[in-house]
């Protein structure tokens, strides 16, 4: 298999969509990794395993229609795979296994399947110094924008999941592209203050569109220099609690076909009215774990 991957929204070849089949029981609250799963956990709301096969089901089922070539994880005992964009990600013709907690490296092992099918030498894992995590990495054609957290106290947050040195390591790896990265916003008790990865408060979509959240960056130049890249008339700018849904983690499939939650009601009209087509699924109770469509899926091939 040849790796490609220039962007976020070609149309799409080849995925990844992780599982929810033997995801484990429901987590004790020192086991969240991140304050929207605590929330839940805590209010005994947290999803429930067949709800959320279902949701991934219906996810499939629009790859399907679109004759998209779909992977899915070995199914590991206990063990949540919903979110595959944490363990890998794919620019230009590289697979970048991402330096993740230990207990949750049996996930990338699980994708075996389509390991085997990649050149050994375009598996890249990074130097253990460097932490990312695919939901802070999108490739724009000449960019490559990452998520990132640089303060003094990046350990003190479970939700700080790429570091400075990671931003470093991928501007090494492809000298030829622009690399921007943005200071996100992070907080480990309050899920309306937090924006886990880039995806959380920003996505490109179409063709030089986008979704964004103003809060959900640490310093406003940044979300200024988005703003302006896109132009404010192109731009469908989320409120906390629409950032909290999840509202920018929706997928392109192509640059007019985005799936999206079917309650994303505001945000599905305005897609409409800009002349997409909106695939509409249910996946509010996989939202309760801070992740959402773009988080479950590991694309590898777009053209």
């Amino acid at each position: 298999m040849r790796l490609h991957i220039q962007n976020e929204t070609d149309s799409l070849k080849a995925v990844v969509l992780g599982t929810a089949k033997s995801s484990g029981p429901i987590p004790d609250p020192d086991e969240a990794y991140d304050p929207k799963s605590l929330e839940h956990i805590l209010a005994g709301t947290y999803p429930k395993e067949d709800d959320m096969i279902k949701e991934m089901e219906a996810f499939a089922a629009v790859f399907e229609k679109y004759d998209i070539t779909v992977f899915r994880p070995e199914v590991l005992k206990d063990c949540n795979q919903i979110f595959s964009r944490d363990i890998a990600f794919v620019i230009e013709d590289k697979l970048f296994h991402a330096n993740i907690l230990p207990d949750r490296e049996r996930e990338f092992v699980a994708i075996h399947e389509v390991l085997e099918k990649i050149d050994p030498s375009k598996v890249i894992r990074p130097p253990e110094e460097v932490h990312i995590e695919g939901g802070d990495v999108m490739p724009w054609n000449e960019y490559i924008f990452i998520g990132t957290y640089t303060g003094e106290d990046y350990a003190d947050f479970i939700t700080a999941r790429t570091n400075k040195e990671a931003v470093e390591y991928i501007r090494e790896q492809f000298p030829h592209k622009k690399i921007k990265s943005f200071e996100l916003r992070k907080s480990n008790t309050n899920a309306k203050e937090n924006a886990l990865h880039l995806d959380c408060c920003f996505q490109p979509i179409g063709k030089g569109k986008a979704i964004l959240h103003k809060n959900g960056f640490l310093i406003e130049e940044e979300y200024q220099w988005l703003v302006d890249y896109f132009g404010k008339e192109n731009i469908f700018e989320i409120t906390k609690d629409e950032m909290y849904r999840m509202f920018s983690n929706v997928f392109s499939i192509s640059p007019d076909i985005v799936v999206s939650e079917q309650n994303f009601t505001r945000l599905n009209y305005w897609l409409r009215e800009q002349g997409f087509i909106v695939e509409e699924i249910p996946y509010a109770e996989i939202a309760k774990q801070e992740g959402l469509l773009r988080c479950s899926t590991l694309p590898l091939i777009r053209e």
